[in-house]
């Protein structure tokens, strides 16, 4: 009877499939991958992308009033009409503006 050296088991022989595993894939792999061979490609020089220009926006036509809403404030209301919060105050005198309220009118222009 032939004995089978134990370092032949532990180390030849999972050796030996993982070699042929390896080499069942390497000849599997072309047909599994529509048989494309991957080739290597020189990438094209790069040229800057042409970007159209931005349309320019018209001024908004401001309107004269303005209904205070929601969440508003006197500075995002003027960030808003491109004013700013001291102007809002002349045009609108006797406001508090830390008191504004839901659907108040406010002169912006």
């Amino acid at each position: 009877m032939v004995t089978i050296p134990s370092w032949f088991i532990r180390y030849a022989l999972p050796a030996g499939f993982l070699l042929l595993a390896t080499v069942g894939v390497l000849a599997l792999r072309p047909a599994l991958h529509d048989a494309v061979p991957v080739r290597a490609t020189r990438a094209a020089p790069s040229t800057p992308a042409r970007v159209a220009p931005r349309p320019t926006r018209s001024a908004r036509p401001r309107s004269t009033g303005y209904s205070v809403r929601s969440g508003d404030t006197l500075a995002t209301i003027a960030d808003r009409f491109g004013t700013t919060v001291d102007e809002l105050l002349l045009l609108n005198p006797g406001i508090d503006p830390r008191a504004l309220h839901v659907g108040q009118s406010l002169r912006v222009e």
